[in-house]
């Protein structure tokens, strides 16, 4: 238990020992190197001097012969058990202490600095040098604390009266400073910016730019889109004439499929932006005004949160409208969507590169290639066509066991899964290069559009709207008393918060 007090820097000790003990063996001393090793604050007192053996003394005790310590040490004489029996006075006792120390042969020459007026006197002068030492630290520390419970008492307030007036002028405050705050933390404007992480707005802002864009740039046009499929549409979108051209319509039926999967991230963009502002809220909640109010704070928290979450709903509506607005009109017209005419001389140059010219071909003028004509194949070897040819070859497969013979019918079910011929490979390629550049225009628009769409209907939407939607649902005279209702805490503290400024108050005046 004395641990507790001794190991506080600006106590002083007194190490006691019997003088007709071993020093070494003294607890008191022990105890006191172990929270003062230096020795500037243990000061050692020597009792029962008058106890000792003839002929023994604790003169080199004294003068730092045997344990030294800084402040020295004390020797003293007490009453005894007898002496306290017999009620001896206290004058009396100091009157045979100062009588043993100038008639003792070893301390008569050093009898001023014996007894107990002397360790009364040494006391208290350490005492108050030590008060001169610390006081410019006691005043600094009673100063900072006096600022501090002074500024918590103004922010619990006062108790508020009965009047209906000033519970209504309470939370018409509370409103407006918590609006002010709700839009200063989304324009980046707040009183209390982190340097340690992004907060507010900043955090929308990151899920505008960082979240939504990359994973949307991240989504591949070409996912789930097999080349038997696209070759499938290609024939199923032509009919019953084999068409000449690529066919227009395979292309919008598989990008208008691909556009369809932007809405999920973009719905989801607009969920990590509700969140977000609901963090946002919930930190606001938690400053003291609505600590001591807590039925404030919880309608406060309900009111807010349904606000929002049916801001929400418009704001999907408009997400999906524009998803919806890109699958209902391709515009191949679009300046940075690649032509029809350009995607197929791309394809044909991957598919055919030109071969280097040869500086003297047989029957050309240098430096040109030479032009030869492919022979025309002849009617039988064109009415004996390999099982893999034709028109529909591909639908075949290499591994057919049976191709029907004449007039017999068709498959119930006509999947493509054999091996394309040139010119299915041709126009797969084909549909995939403008699926792939169109799709990036799509997703060029959603990155900038979708954005702009969740600012208006939910983030400005709440920075215009949230306080007239908390005045029409709070702001009520009626239930004002119920929610203006204190905790039994915030009482509490006030109360404590009033009686520590006091007791500051009269120690900085000492």
């Amino acid at each position: 238990m004395i641990t507790k007090y001794i190991t506080k820097p600006n106590a002083i000790i007194l190490a006691v020992t019997a003088a007709n003990t071993d020093l070494a063996n003294s607890d008191g001393l022990k105890l006191a190197r172990e929270v003062d090793p230096d020795g500037t604050r243990t000061i050692g007192v020597l009792t029962k001097v008058d106890l000792m053996d003839k002929g023994t003394d604790v003169i080199d005790i004294l003068a730092g012969r045997v344990i030294p310590l800084r402040l020295g040490y004390v020797p003293v004489v007490n009453r005894g058990q007898k002496d306290i029996v017999s009620k001896k006075t206290i004058s009396s006792a100091l009157e045979n202490e100062r009588d043993f120390f100038e008639s003792h042969p070893s301390y008569q020459s050093k009898a001023q600095y014996c007894g107990t007026p002397f360790l009364a006197r040494k006391l208290n002068m350490l005492l108050m040098h030590h008060i001169k030492i610390t006081l410019p630290e006691i005043k600094a520390k009673i100063a900072a604390a006096l600022a501090k419970y002074q500024n918590e008492l103004e922010q619990l307030g006062d108790p508020l009266s009965d009047a209906a007036g000033q519970a209504a002028n309470t939370t018409l405050s509370i409103i407006t400073e918590f609006c002010n705050d709700f839009r200063g933390a989304l324009e980046g404007q707040s009183t209390d910016l982190s340097t340690y992480e992004l907060s507010g707005g900043a955090r929308i802002s990151f899920v505008f730019h960082e979240l939504y864009s990359n994973g949307v740039k991240a989504i591949d046009p070409l996912e789930h889109v097999k080349d038997s499929d696209i070759r499938t549409i290609l024939y199923n979108s032509s009919g019953s004439s084999p068409a000449l051209f690529v066919a227009t319509s395979a292309f919008e039926v598989i990008v208008k499929q691909q556009i369809k999967r932007l809405e999920e991230p973009s719905l989801r963009c607009v969920s990590m932006t509700y969140d977000e502002l609901v963090r946002i809220v919930n930190q606001l909640l938690m400053k003291p005004s609505f600590k001591r109010f807590p039925q404030l704070r919880e309608q406060f928290n309900t009111v807010v949160l349904t606000f929002l979450k049916n801001a929400t709903l418009p704001t999907n509506k408009l997400v999906q409208d524009l998803v919806a607005m890109e699958q209902c009109y391709v515009n191949t017209a679009h300046p940075d969507f690649i032509s029809g005419q350009r995607a197929i001389t791309i394809v044909n140059e991957r598919m055919h590169p030109p071969k280097p010219a040869q500086p003297n071909g047989p029957g050309g003028a240098p430096g040109r290639p030479s032009m030869s004509m492919a022979p025309e194949r002849s009617l039988d070897e064109e009415m004996n066509l390999p099982k893999d040819s034709g028109f529909f070859g591909s639908f075949w497969g290499k591994n057919a066991k049976k191709r029907p013979t004449v007039m017999d019918a068709p498959p119930s079910v006509l999947k493509a899964s054999g091996t394309l011929s040139e010119r299915e490979q041709q126009e797969t390629e084909v549909i995939k290069l403008l699926i792939q550049s169109y799709f990036n225009i799509v997703k060029r628009t959603a990155i900038d559009m979708v954005p702009k769409a969740i600012m208006l209907k939910l983030v400005a939407f709440a920075k215009e709207g949230l306080q007239r939607e908390l005045l029409k649902e709070l702001y009520n005279p009626e239930a004002l008393a119920d929610l203006l209702k204190e905790s039994e805490s915030t009482v509490a503290r006030r109360n404590e918060c009033k009686k520590m400024i006091e007791a500051l108050k009269k120690a900085d005046t000492i």
